[in-house]
């Protein structure tokens, strides 16, 4: 698990294709890395990666074919810069929200535009998952945890402060690009637990469903 508070941007080194999976060296820059060991969870633009090996300011990992067909990771390229989180412990500071590190969708960056000090962005979602989205509450972009300022259809605003764009990627972000979206974790799991044991029931909350639950009059 992480909280989607960026904790340095690194640098794809090196990738290399391995049978339909990926193997990716990643520069760490100032990320702490004395504490992890092989097999640790390091969240990589809001993916979840297990390092196969690290040093002072790299680690290794593998990119199953499912991640790469779900996420942006098969798209990077050498040089380009990646946010970094690694998994939280018991004693970390819950600054963002909860954040599983698996990708519902990829979205893409429509608009930017300056609002006072900070931009605003519109991204749009897979329609999927735009039933999870709620206005002001919590998603993850790229591993950030951010706050959600407007949804209309399949669009949503962020506006976001100098610091966010100073410590991510977000300040390289521009219309056209795509971005790993993680919806809220408790927005997929109360849906599923509304469902209650029916695996062919309609994965849409309607009001029938909410009275049939208990959940109104």
């Amino acid at each position: 698990m992480f909280t989607g508070i960026i904790e340095a941007v690194g640098e794809i080194a090196q990738t290399e294709s391995k049978g339909g999976d990926m193997r990716m060296r990643i520069n760490t820059a100032d990320l702490d890395m004395t504490d992890v060991q092989q097999g640790d969870s390091i969240a990589v633009s809001g993916v979840c990666l297990t390092a196969i090996d690290s040093g002072d300011h790299f680690f290794v990992a593998d990119v199953s074919a499912e991640s790469l067909g779900r996420t942006t990771l098969g798209d990077l390229k050498t040089g380009e810069r990646v946010n970094l989180e690694k998994a939280l412990t018991p004693t970390t500071r819950l600054g963002g929200h909860m954040v599983s590190g698996h990708v519902d969708g990829v979205g893409e960056v429509l608009a930017r535009e300056n609002e006072g000090r900070s931009i605003r962005f519109k991204i749009r979602a897979p329609k999927s998952l735009c039933r999870y989205i709620a206005e002001k509450g919590s998603i993850c972009v790229d591993g950030i945890s951010l706050t959600v300022n407007h949804i209309e259809g399949d669009t949503f605003d962020l506006n976001i402060v100098p610091h966010t764009l100073a410590n991510t990627t977000m300040e390289e972000f521009k219309p056209g690009r795509k971005v790993n979206l993680e919806v809220d974790i408790i927005a997929r799991y109360l849906e599923r637990l509304l469902q209650g044991n029916d695996s062919t029931a309609n994965d849409t909350i309607t009001m029938d469903l909410l009275r049939r639950t208990g959940f109104t009059d």
